[in-house]
């Protein structure tokens, strides 16, 4: 392992690798009750590479206005369940107007960072435009996406699935991360393994995807 270089804020596409794996390791064994994370190996060139690819995190409710809304609605049938649940929770099969989302972490070689890639659909297949799913944020979410001058919205085509997909433009994201990492203690190691948490925590908010505090631990 490399390392990733606080000093720019991005990291390589080995490192990137090794980050998403250890990333999505942590995650399903901290959220076992929750979709995992998983790794889709792929290749630009034809043949297949195990440290080439994305990671996937499909089917899932996230924390939106309208679930939040439905949630304050059934609050009196759900007040004997104490337990805590993620914001990203598996789909209700019977729920015909659940509104569902994928979400997917690829590599930018242009601006060596994570891009978080993103859609949601109606339980009949039908996407959802990017004005539906702005609708559908949290109150929060749509602040971040106002004030902030790093992150926005925009349509661009999935490196590996050649097919549109929203994403989070990552112009900025290597500037954030700076301040991000170098206002940590951490060292080169525990850098790249802390990075997509750290990453994923603040973009995941744009979108109603929070990151488990079990995440910053180290295994």
């Amino acid at each position: 392992m490399r390392g990733v270089c606080t000093r720019s804020g991005s990291l390589s596409a080995a490192d990137f690798y090794a980050s998403a794996i250890y990333f999505s390791q942590r995650w399903n064994e901290t959220n076992s009750d929750f979709p995992n994370w998983v790794w889709i190996p792929c290749s630009r060139l034809g043949a297949i590479s195990e440290d080439e690819g994305y990671l996937v995190l499909e089917k899932i409710k996230l924390q939106t206005e309208r679930n939040d809304s439905n949630l304050e609605l059934n609050n009196c049938d759900s007040c004997a369940n104490d337990e805590l649940t993620d914001e990203a929770t598996l789909v209700d099969v019977h729920s015909h107007d659940a509104h569902l989302y994928d979400l997917h972490i690829a590599y930018s070689f242009t601006y060596k960072v994570p891009v978080l890639y993103f859609r949601g659909y109606k339980s009949d297949g039908c996407h959802l435009s990017l004005d539906e799913i702005k609708e559908e944020l949290p109150s929060h979410s749509v602040e971040i996406l106002q004030k902030s001058k790093w992150t926005f919205m925009t349509q661009e085509e999935h490196p590996y699935l050649n097919t549109p997909w929203y994403t989070l433009h990552p112009c900025g994201t290597g500037d954030w991360m700076k301040l991000l990492l170098s206002s940590t203690s951490y060292g080169d190691k525990a850098s790249l393994i802390q990075y997509l948490p750290a990453w994923l925590s603040v973009i995941g908010q744009t979108v109603g995807l929070r990151v488990p505090l079990e995440l910053y631990s180290p295994s």
